[in-house]
């Protein structure tokens, strides 16, 4: 019977360990550092023998295959030792894939996959349809698979989980973009990390299908170097494609080997260029699972985004917040921003990996009245922007740079939190982040 280590003690770590333990096989945990209570008391409750606070090298070594969480990196030093002993370190989701009772959806992209996830989530439950949701967002997928079973699994997948796979095939892939994003992950290459998201279709076959943005310059450059064998769906908002889905004339349009589908994109409830990228990609695999137009049309127009996503706030003496603390590159502000419709006081930074803020130049310029800097660094902020806005200012605290901005604003103006960086220099994550931001809009 394989003996297996679980490295990490948190979601994913937590629900592969549960699922190991259902199929009968000798499972250890070993955490580095203490393990949140929350997760202490669900291997406590099943049984499962842990560490924290280090690792037990000789223990860990003598597993027949490490499950490692996504957070750990391959040049971490237990799993060089693991790869160089011939151990097979795999990830959390791919464990659950070979126990999976049902097909898989699979979503990737360096932005907007949460939303999509959700997006597509919502669709197929308001259709009747029995699907579970987890991977990188809510439920670990090990943890969905050993509570039940489902029709189908639709899985946000991140390229840490996604470099862990080995068997993990999708019946259908989404691949939403991909900006340079982690690459210190990845040596520094950018080739290196569009190969880890095309990995989520490397197990495809002519059966599957793979939805792909056809706009995007490095997904169709990956199409190139890694070849999928699966049926391809590319969607566009830039022209009309006759196949899969497209934007025109303020309509999307899907075209599957259904009925075609079209929808105005004032009807769409996430609004924004992005989203209706967001809103095709959703669709198109909602209408390949065969859900009736009149089903998306109206899951379409009525899905709640995300918290932390663009999520507005409250509006005070006439001034909107907005929280979009889950924008933690470059990129994704840009979709904050290229989406505002009044002038923007920006609350950005936090911990930056080499941003090059170029690419938001021209936005800042259009939409931004003042910055207020929310991060201990804010060197690169400060030599990109300083010069081309009005008011500039630091802050060390969610409640400062709440007040900061609403200062600086105007009757009718956007304070926009899209911090364009990771949030660890202050904060526990981009959630603790948001929820600090809208608690010191409340108290406004």
């Amino acid at each position: 019977m394989r003996s297996l280590v679980v490295l990490g003690a948190q979601e994913s770590g937590v629900g592969a360990a549960v699922l190991a333990q259902k199929l009968g096989l000798p499972v250890f945990v070993s955490d580095g550092a203490a393990i949140k209570p929350q997760y202490r008391d669900v291997l406590v409750a099943h049984g499962i023998p842990f560490e924290e606070g280090g690792h037990s090298a000789a223990r860990v070594l003598s597993a027949d295959e490490v499950v490692k969480s996504p957070g750990i990196p391959d040049t971490a030093a237990l799993v060089a030792a693991a790869h160089a002993r011939g151990i097979p370190v795999i990830s959390e989701v791919e464990l659950a894939a070979r126990h999976a009772n049902a097909p898989i959806v699979a979503i990737t992209g360096s932005n907007g996959k949460t939303t999509t996830t959700l997006l597509l989530h919502h669709i197929l439950t308001a259709a009747g349809i029995d699907a579970g949701l987890g991977g990188n967002v809510g439920r670990s997928f090990a943890g969905l698979v050993a509570e039940r079973d489902h029709a189908l699994y639709v899985l946000e997948l991140s390229s840490f989980q996604l470099d862990g796979i080995r068997t993990l095939r999708p019946h259908v892939a989404v691949l939403l973009n991909i900006t340079p994003d982690h690459l210190d992950r990845y040596g520094d290459r950018m080739e290196n990390y569009v190969a880890s998201k095309f990995r989520i279709a490397m197990n495809m076959t002519g059966d599957d299908h793979f939805i792909h943005c056809a706009d995007d310059p490095e997904v169709m450059r990956g199409i190139d170097l890694h070849p999928v064998r699966a049926q391809r769906w590319p969607f566009s908002i830039q022209r009309p494609l006759g196949r899969g889905g497209w934007l025109d004339d303020a309509h999307i349009h899907i075209h599957t080997d259904q009925n075609p589908f079209r929808m105005s994109i004032h009807e769409l409830a996430l609004q924004g260029r992005h989203n209706v990228y967001n809103s095709l990609a959703a669709g198109i695999a909602a209408r390949i699972l065969e859900v009736r137009s009149e089903a998306l049309r109206e899951s379409l127009s009525d899905f709640q985004n995300v918290e932390h996503r663009l999520e507005r706030v409250a509006t005070v003496h006439g001034v909107t917040f907005i929280n979009d603390s889950k924008a933690t590159n470059v990129n994704s502000a840009w979709y904050a921003l290229e989406s505002m419709d009044r002038p923007v006081v920006w609350i950005a930074g936090g911990e930056e990996h080499g941003n090059d803020y170029t690419q938001l130049l021209p936005l800042v310029k259009e939409k931004v009245k003042a910055i207020v800097c929310l991060g201990r660094d804010n060197g690169r902020l400060r030599d990109a922007f300083a010069t081309v806005v009005k008011d500039f200012v630091e802050t060390g605290s969610a409640e400062h740079a709440v007040q900061a901005a609403y200062a600086l604003a105007d009757e009718g103006d956007t304070v926009l939190l899209s911090p364009a960086c990771k949030s660890f220099d202050l904060f526990e994550n981009y959630e603790d982040r948001g929820r600090r931001f809208k608690a010191a809009v409340r108290s406004l």
